[in-house]
Parts: structure tokens; sequence; C-alpha cells
């Protein structure tokens, strides 16, 4: 595809540098997308491809068993964290992916430290998992919200950082996206919850609660940002204002991991004249 940017400038336009995360700045990243991708049509052919992609790495890394990938997508009400997730993996098979959504935890997600529920939904070895939303929600919502003591939440950062490390060096990789978009635009997509009868469920009046926090969630999420782009898990703040870029740039990224892996089917160790079918 002579219009699809390439993995490597992709990355380049979205990650956050961990040497230099501490001067990382939320407001300097543009929430459009159109400088990675011309046009919506271009985005949209370049997931199609890169869709398509990640289904035969996904099936080649399902057979190898070589290795496992983590995608942590994160982002503010209406960023498109289950859209993202339904279009980049919209063409591989649920045999090696599965998808967690994390909200209030349970009574007895409670009763363990809070990682406990991510860490026992991390992937195995030839599959593909998918948390939108995540540890981050305890430097989060639990931050903006007061719900735990500034002290705990600030130890909080570097437990992250340990238990993101311990996955990358155990043979998960580690892929962090966080969907950023502009104030003006979730007001939009508020309006079409609210309007549009196919998505009238999604509709929360507590999402309306959340708005009026919009500044202390933006410095809530650069905080985290800046504590935990890490060597081994760093960030990538993809912009969200536009749905078919946002994907496009998620597919490419994702796609980018999993070819780093280098998955290829295994030898079975047999040869097709051993046997005779009737």
């Amino acid at each position: 595809m002579s219009d699809q940017p390439s993995i490597d400038s992709v990355r380049a336009a979205t990650i956050v540098d961990p040497k230099d995360r501490k001067s990382f700045a939320l407001k300097d990243r543009e929430t459009r997308g159109d400088r990675i991708f011309d046009s919506k049509k271009d985005a949209k052919a370049s997931l199609e491809a890169d869709a398509l992609a990640i289904n035969e790495l996904q099936d080649a890394m399902f057979a190898c068993k070589a290795g496992a990938l983590l995608v942590i997508i994160q982002g503010i009400d209406t960023s498109g964290k289950d859209g993202t997730t339904k279009e980049c993996f919209k063409y591989t098979s649920p045999l090696g992916v599965n998808v967690f959504g994390f909200g209030k935890p349970s009574e007895e997600e409670l009763a363990h430290d809070y990682l406990w529920r991510l860490h026992i939904r991390a992937p195995k070895r030839g599959f593909i998992h998918v948390f939108n939303r995540s540890q981050y929600e305890d430097v989060l919502v639990v931050k903006v919200r007061n719900l735990a003591p500034p002290k705990m939440i600030e130890q909080r950062y570097e437990q992250i950082n340990a238990f993101e490390k311990l996955l990358a060096e155990n043979g998960t990789r580690v892929l962090k996206l966080m969907l950023h978009i502009s104030k003006e635009e979730q007001g939009v997509r508020l309006r079409e919850r609210l309007e549009v009868p196919a998505k009238r469920w999604k509709f929360n009046p507590a999402d309306l609660e959340d708005r009026k926090l919009w500044d202390k969630y933006q410095q809530a999420y650069e905080t985290a940002i800046q504590r935990c782009s890490t060597p081994h898990a760093p960030w990538h703040v993809i912009p969200a204002d536009s749905r078919s870029r946002r994907d496009a740039t998620a597919a490419r990224l994702i796609r980018g991991e999993l070819e780093a892996m280098k998955p290829s089917y295994p030898d079975p160790g047999y040869r097709l004249d051993q046997f005779e079918i009737d």
C-alpha cells in the first residue's frame, strides 16, 4: 500500500520515549490523527490490511506457543476502547484472543491486592489478551475520585512498572495504548449516545460527572504516562478524534509487535509420505 505509513513511523509518532518521559505533556499530543493518515480512506485501507495480517500472525503465534502479547487500552469515556478492539481483531480467530474489561472490583477482587485480578488474566504463551481498562484504573479513577490514600496511590506507579517488567521478562510483550480524545469530540459522542437509539444503552449518567473532572483526569493520565512509560513497556498516545484513524493507528502498532515476535509454524516432526489416508 503506497499510502500506508510504515510501522516505524507510526511508532515514532505515538510513543512516549522512556528517556524523555518526565517532560511528557498530554497537551502537546494532537487528537486528530491526520499527521499519521492523510485521509480516512487511507486509514480504512490500512486497517483492512493490518487486521488480516494480525489474524495470520496470531495464528502462527498460537501454533508455535513462543510468546504472548498483552495489549492494554486506556482512554477516557467515549475514546473508543471497544471500537478499537473490535476493528483491530475483526478477522482474528477467537481461539487465540481474549478480551477482558475491568470495571468496579468485585468483593473477591477487593479481598486481594489490586494487581491480582490483572495477573490472573495475563496471557499464556500463544495468546493475545486485550485489557479494556487495566491496572491503570488504580492510578486514574481511584486517584481522581480519592478512593485510596495518596501515599498508597504513589506506591502503585513502581508496583505497576515491576508487574509489567515481570511479564516482559517472562515472554509477554506489553503494548500500552492511550486513546487521546479532545473534550469537544467527547461531547459529540456523549450526545450521540443520547440521540441514537442503537447507542443509547451505552449512556451512563456517571459519565457526565466524570466529564466535569476532565482536567483532573488529563493530569492523572499525564502523570501515569510520565511515571510508567518504560523501556520494557512504553506508552503510545493514539489520536482518537477520528475513529478510522484511531483504529488504523492501533492496528499498525499491534501488527508491529506481532511481527517483532517473529512467530512461525512449528515443524510437526513427521513427513507426509509416512502416512496413508484411505
